[in-house]
């Protein structure tokens, strides 16, 4: 039961990506097993943080934003951890302050540098003031710094951010031969 156990979780956790909103009723007539399964289930994946949060994905440029960046960050040092903590707090300070909307700030390595940034801007001139606002942080010491726009009012779209493709990747697992 082990398997098909794990098989009926990661299809709940896809079935939730892809519409978070639909009630234990609804996912256990199409996971095919009991409401109480169902509840059980996602009562357990939520404690356990398989599922961290419920959200929804806007039309970014309907509510103001039209450029999504990457920006790309190399720094001249390592922090030490006291002053990641400092840069932790810093930044959830900022940003409750700023107009961009950083979606993600990840430290790792590529493409020569050291950290990545995700965030959606309302045009060039905010991208460009978020760029002067990390250069002045005296504690990341950055020694260049790259960017990745990406006009979201562009008619031709290959992709745009969904989660439905990892979604259905994950409900169609239990069923590869």
């Amino acid at each position: 039961m082990g398997s098909e156990h794990k098989e009926i979780e990661l299809k709940l956790v896809s079935e939730l990506m892809k519409n978070s909103r639909r009630s234990d009723r609804e996912l256990s007539k199409g996971l095919g097993v009991s409401q109480p399964t169902v509840t059980r289930l996602r009562s357990r994946l939520e404690k356990e943080g398989v599922i961290k949060e419920y959200t929804m994905i806007p039309d970014f440029r309907k509510i103001g934003y039209h450029l999504l960046g990457l920006t790309f960050v190399k720094l001249r040092r390592t922090l030490a951890p006291e002053e990641v903590e400092k840069a932790r707090k810093r930044t959830q300070l900022d940003l409750a302050k700023s107009s961009f909307g950083v979606v993600m700030l990840e430290r790792g390595i590529g493409l020569g540098h050291d950290g990545v940034i995700a965030a959606y801007y309302r045009d060039y001139s905010d991208y460009a003031n978020h760029k002067k606002i990390l250069r002045e942080y005296p504690f990341l010491e950055i020694s260049d710094m790259d960017g990745f726009l990406i006009s979201l009012d562009d008619e031709v779209r290959y992709r745009p951010l969904t989660l439905s493709s990892l979604a259905n990747l994950l409900g169609s697992i239990g069923n590869q031969p």
